[in-house]
């Protein structure tokens, strides 16, 4: 099988696809003829170096896929040959064929292609567990999704309205605007605009007759989240989930203590590993929206495998409207 391989940690273009074995299923396993693998700026960071959690040198990097099981190891109950399935894991799906734990690939419905399906993984699941786990999002509350064209943000747009909130999306061109709203949102936030730090609360005022945004989905950092900070509501909450523009901020706890707010992080794969029903039940809730029409996953783009870089350069330069796919011939 040919797959990406990540030799030393750096720049992407010491990434190389090479032919490697077909790897053995073994116990409670299957083996999954990847169909589409989603692209992630988490990736990046794995590639680089720079995320939390590293596997070890060499190692082929992607953290979601989708495509169809080719053999069941000993033991495996729920999986069968020709299952359509996916799976987030933490890495090893820039590749033609995967191993994977048999808890962790769920059957995926019918009607839902390949690319959906991978697409469905990181960033859905993230906005589902930040916006129900972490913030505790009541119907009726009002939500800002910073980021809100990229994969999470589209994501966690969907994922409030479908919860039945009033939904805002920060966004920093006309194009990602459109993107946002064709996801469900209710109002745009431009954080373009000069004289940010008060140019973003007062955007929010306005369509919230300054009340402030009650739950705040952040994946951006830097001024973004220092301007969305004054925006926040009483008794709000914030989740961070990344820090796309480089800049970790720092937030100032007496701020937190005036206003009654609550800061939260998120590290999805915490609960794939720690409460996998948890996990399958919330990739259950998506399916249900997904048939119901509710959310839908945006592929931007789907590339070749053989054309990862061009995939993953998209992501890095921040040119992503919902997700970017690679996809195999297999």
């Amino acid at each position: 099988m040919k797959a990406v391989i990540v030799r030393q940690h750096g720049a992407l273009k010491a990434l190389a696809l090479e032919e490697r074995p077909t790897p053995e299923p073994g116990p409670k396993q299957v083996l999954v003829d990847v169909r589409a693998a989603g692209v992630n700026f988490p990736d990046l960071m794995v590639i680089a170096g720079t995320y939390q959690t590293l596997p070890q040198l060499p190692f082929i990097p992607g953290k979601e896929c989708a495509g169809v099981v080719n053999r069941v190891g000993e033991g495996v109950t729920t999986l069968k040959r020709g299952d359509r399935v996916t799976a987030l894991m933490g890495h090893g799906a820039f590749a033609e064929q995967v191993i994977l734990d048999e808890k962790s690939a769920h059957v995926i419905p019918l009607e839902m292609s390949f690319p959906e399906a991978a697409a469905l993984n990181l960033t859905y699941l993230t906005a589902y567990f930040a916006l129900l786990e972490r913030a505790q999002l009541e119907p009726g509350e009002i939500v800002l999704v910073t980021g809100a064209a990229g994969g999470v943000g589209v994501a966690a747009v969907q994922v409030a309205k479908a919860l039945g909130a009033t939904v805002l999306a920060a966004v920093s061109s006309p194009e990602k605007a459109a993107a946002a709203k064709a996801s469900g949102a209710d109002h745009i936030i431009d954080v373009s605009v000069p004289g940010l730090r008060n140019g973003l609360r007062d955007q929010v005022f306005a369509v919230t007759d300054k009340h402030g945004a009650d739950v705040i989905v952040d994946q951006v950092g830097g001024d973004v989240l220092d301007a969305s900070l004054r925006a926040v509501a009483w008794e709000g909450r914030l989740v961070l989930i990344g820090f796309a523009s480089g800049r970790i901020p720092e937030i100032k706890a007496g701020y937190i203590l005036v206003k009654n707010i609550a800061v939260m992080g998120l590290h999805i794969g915490d609960y794939r590993d720690r409460q996998p029903e948890k996990f399958r039940r919330a990739r259950e809730q998506l399916f249900d929206w997904y048939r119901a029409g509710k959310i839908k996953p945006r592929v931007m783009a789907a590339y070749p495998l053989q054309d990862f870089l061009a995939a993953l350069n998209v992501v890095k330069n921040r040119q992503a409207i919902g997700k970017v796919v690679l996809t195999t011939a297999r």
